[in-house]
């Protein structure tokens, strides 16, 4: 089954009476709590260094968003390792603190879509300077807040030398221990099995210390409109087991990115209890194809309020929209396919 796009989407768009978001607004996180949807979600101006903010709206229904300020919520550091952007947050609660998981670079990437594909600007540090500087490459960082206004960056939970985005925390404990998903670009070809970055699960006793060995969960498949894959939402505890969408894109990474979904054990989300052999959600409209990349439907936030799945994504890196459908027949739908 497909997911329903609301027919008023876009439900942000960028603001041109806001330097830092009139060009972006995408990828957001959600969370639904008494009533209100909270939207944290990237944005960027027109500066050509492309600095990549977040912004905060709020809904009560859960499409009309409204702006709760002029100014950014979160913001990169001013002299720290995430300097350059912080963008892509997902955001999971464990007791009254909210854990936002979010990619970051040390220097900003530039206006990317006028590069080469995966190409972002870098510079001169020395011939002495690590991988995370001399490459700019994307880190994932965790950073707590009660209220998406004030803020504690706890660090970087992911290895500096690895491109390791998509990382997304599970909102409880599983079997004692805190869980991820995660999708190390750099994990491919020999030694590591999939041909094209895939998604990865591991376990951790302390939720900045993430050191102990990763274990494949599913790759891509050749061929396929989900050749090249990642995480996309926070997994959602339903009755039947954690459902999980995640994100594929055709030809080996330069294509359409699309939506799929998987049901993970509650016990052992290591082991897939099913996935879809065709995508819920693909690119149709203009603010899905018509941005700064052509094409690209990216969640990174669902939350389901009585019996309804609401679905935030990104489209064409420009927008943001929102899906919906009923979670039982989703379910369902899901664990009717093999894995």
């Amino acid at each position: 089954m497909k997911l329903k796009k609301y027919e008023g989407n876009p439900v942000l768009s960028p603001n041109p009476a806001n330097a830092w978001e009139n060009l972006v607004v995408c990828n957001p996180g959600v969370w639904y709590e008494n009533g209100t949807f909270y939207m944290l979600y990237r944005a960027a101006g027109d500066d050509p260094e492309h600095v990549i903010r977040m912004g905060l709206a709020v809904s009560h229904d859960g499409f009309h968003f409204e702006r709760v300020s002029d100014q950014p919520a979160f913001g990169p550091s001013a002299d720290g390792e995430d300097a350059g952007c912080v963008e892509d947050p997902r955001i999971v609660k464990f007791d009254d603190y909210y854990y936002v998981t979010y990619a970051f670079r040390p220097c900003p990437p530039g206006q990317y879509w006028k590069f080469a594909h995966d190409e972002i600007v870098v510079k001169d540090f020395g011939s002495h300077a690590p991988a995370f500087l001399s490459k700019n490459i994307a880190n994932t960082g965790l950073a707590i807040t009660k209220d998406f206004r004030h803020w504690r960056r706890l660090g970087r939970i992911t290895r500096s030398n690895l491109d390791d985005r998509d990382v997304i925390l599970f909102p409880e404990k599983i079997n004692g221990k805190y869980a991820m998903l995660h999708r190390p670009k750099e994990w491919v070809g020999d030694g590591h099995g999939p041909q094209h970055p895939a998604i990865w699960i591991r376990y951790s006793d302390d939720l900045l210390v993430w050191d102990t060995p990763s274990q494949l969960l599913i790759e891509g498949r050749p061929d396929s409109w989900e050749e090249k894959i990642g995480g996309s939402t926070p997994p959602l505890k339903t009755d039947k087991g954690w459902l999980v969408l995640y994100h594929g894109v055709e030809d080996g990474g330069t294509g359409y990115y699309r939506v799929g979904a998987m049901m993970l054990d509650l016990k052992d989300p290591t082991i897939v209890l099913g996935r879809t052999r065709d995508f819920i959600l693909e690119p149709e409209f203009p603010y899905e194809k018509e941005g700064f990349y052509k094409g690209c439907v990216f969640p990174t936030g669902n939350v389901i309020v009585d019996g309804t799945l609401y679905v935030y994504y990104g489209g064409a890196d420009k927008y943001v929209g929102v899906a919906t459908a009923n979670v039982d027949e989703l379910v369902n739908s899901i664990l009717a396919q093999k894995p």
